[in-house]
């Protein structure tokens, strides 16, 4: 039991270094800014700021299943 759960720490740990890289590679991009992209809602009145990342959202769970479903199959 206790080899399993190493190799999946190892696993998450990993997967974690991987976006981190990625986000931060794709940081330097200006043609894709992760929480900017088409279809985030952004409204800026005087003294009010509403940001919702919808596209972004939609784009991050897309990609998490994605990545999950891949991971699950034996």
């Amino acid at each position: 039991m206790l080899p399993q759960m190493g190799k999946f720490l190892i696993l998450v740990g990993l997967v974690f270094v991987g976006l981190g890289l990625l986000l931060t590679l794709m940081s330097h991009f200006s043609f894709f800014k992760f929480g900017r992209l088409p279809g985030d809602i952004y409204i800026k009145r005087d003294n009010f700021t509403f940001y919702f990342p919808l596209t972004t959202s939609i784009l991050l769970s897309v990609l998490l299943t994605l990545i999950f479903s891949l991971l699950s199959r034996k």
